[in-house]
């Protein structure tokens, strides 16, 4: 029988404790929020999910969700609410309310927010390959329509810490009420 994981509430929201099944509101999640960065509901807490990552974020209008990368796992995307533009192996792609993006393994892309609000979505990707701590897990080359839109590194990279050294550091926070409405 697979235990309930308890949920602590800290100063900036409810984190799960340890492995097992929660349930999580997310407007009484914990978020991590920057300037220059969506912000995304901390679904995993403070122990990541082995098998699948989950996030949901909030992009603001031209935030890209990331730096222009791969992954050596699949990745899927569905958009909630807004407007996105995908940039997949070099080609946009205009993405509003319910489009679901799907990425194999290896497949070059970003989303950036785009229009007039915020643009809320979900972000799956398999934890098998991406969890490696060599370079075979992916990473961040340059590319021309990405960079365009903000995202897409100088020179090409393995490090995240490189790819992201522009950007500042996400901090935790409380839900605020106009990111999901």
């Amino acid at each position: 029988m697979v235990p309930e994981a308890p949920l602590e509430q800290t100063e900036h929201g409810l984190v799960p404790q340890g492995e097992g099944w929660f349930v999580l509101n997310l407007r009484e999640a914990r978020w991590y929020v920057s300037d220059d960065r969506p912000a995304f509901a901390d679904v995993e807490g403070d122990t990541e999910f082995g098998q699948l990552g989950f996030h949901v974020s909030v992009l603001q209008p031209g935030q890209p969700l990331s730096m222009y990368h791969w992954e050596a796992d699949q990745e899927g995307f569905l958009v909630l609410s807004g407007e996105a533009v995908a940039v997949v192996e070099g080609e946009e792609r205009p993405l509003r309310a319910w489009d679901y993006l799907h990425c194999p393994p290896d497949t070059r892309h970003v989303l950036v927010g785009a229009g007039e609000r915020p643009c809320v979505l979900i972000a799956v990707g398999a934890r098998d390959k991406s969890m490696a701590e060599d370079e075979s897990w992916g990473g961040y080359p340059v590319d021309a329509a990405a960079a365009r839109l903000g995202a897409s590194v100088e020179a090409e990279t393995h490090d995240p810490e490189v790819a992201y050294a522009h950007v500042t550091r996400r901090q935790p926070t409380r839900y605020r009420p106009d990111w999901l409405g």
